[in-house]
């Protein structure tokens, strides 16, 4: 199972242990691209995708496209808060 999660370049509290740990966390400098870098992991036939609840907002498709998907899980994040 290939696992990724997904945050904001400047976001410095999220995913910090995956992120240590040498876990694919990929930081978005645009969060407009959220989308697109999505479907790249999809390609590159990740199974789950974890994103921040800021990164996921920006996206369009997560409940249109991915939401009964058996392909990818997508997970958002609540909070740290």
């Amino acid at each position: 199972m290939k696992m990724s999660w997904i945050k904001y370049e400047k976001d410095e509290k999220s995913f910090n242990v995956p992120e240590k740990l040498g876990f694919d966390v990929f930081k978005l400098e645009d969060p407009e691209n959220t989308d697109k870098k999505l479907e790249e992991l999809i390609n590159k036939r990740y199974d789950v995708i974890i994103l921040t609840n800021e990164i996921a907002s920006f996206s369009q498709n997560i409940v249109k496209k991915y939401n009964h998907s058996r392909d990818v899980s997508i997970i958002i994040a609540r909070n740290k808060e």
